[in-house]
């Protein structure tokens, strides 16, 4: 299975099994290295009533043991994934998203709400896809810019090519860039 594929299977269970109970749709997660046990995802959910919420999602497996039938006396164990959200905050309370260091390749940022949350993504472009999403979300629910420090606007603010479609757009941008420079580099100027 693809990476994509993988993912919007797992997009798919969190929506059913936590935020469709809770009334909330996910907008944008990404998977984050936390020190506790399982896999850990930071992500962004919209209630009906627009409230924004940011929370960090732990899935653990658990082994159950299921009947087969109702006749059968034998059990079969089953693996299965149980999400629970371990911190929530409101997109109203995050003051500040700080990249650390525009230059360097870090997957590291700090949420910063009453207090400052250190994250990290599983990559650059992980981090800068949720706070694409959480940029977008804040001007769209919460009507305020959201206060951004150390990124690299080129790939949070859009441009018309760009238009916040993701890390595939700044690509395709970076490699049209590249194919018109070797155009230029292979055209040849008379030298009257």
């Amino acid at each position: 299975m693809t990476l994509t594929v993988m993912s919007s299977l797992l997009r798919e269970e969190m929506q059913r099994v936590l935020f469709r109970p809770a009334k909330q749709r996910l907008v944008e997660f990404i998977e984050i290295e936390e020190p506790s046990h399982g896999r850990h995802f930071l992500c962004a959910s919209v209630a009906k009533n627009k409230e924004v919420q940011i929370c960090i999602v732990q899935c653990q497996m658990s082994l159950s043991l299921k009947t087969a039938s109702k006749r059968s006396y034998t059990k079969r164990s089953s693996i299965q994934e149980c999400y629970q959200k371990a911190e929530i905050w409101s997109l109203k309370d995050l003051t500040l998203i700080d990249g650390r260091d525009p230059d360097v390749d870090d997957p590291c940022f700090l949420l910063h709400f009453d207090q400052v949350r250190a994250v990290t993504a599983i990559s650059c472009s992980a981090k800068y896809a949720i706070v694409r999403a959480l940029v977008t979300l804040s001007e769209r629910y919460c009507q305020r810019s959201l206060n951004l420090r150390n990124f690299d606007w080129a790939y949070i603010t859009p441009t018309a090519f760009y238009s916040n479609k993701g890390d595939c757009a700044v690509l395709s941008q970076i490699c049209f860039y590249a194919v018109n420079l070797l155009c230029l580099s292979m055209c040849h100027v008379p030298l009257d």
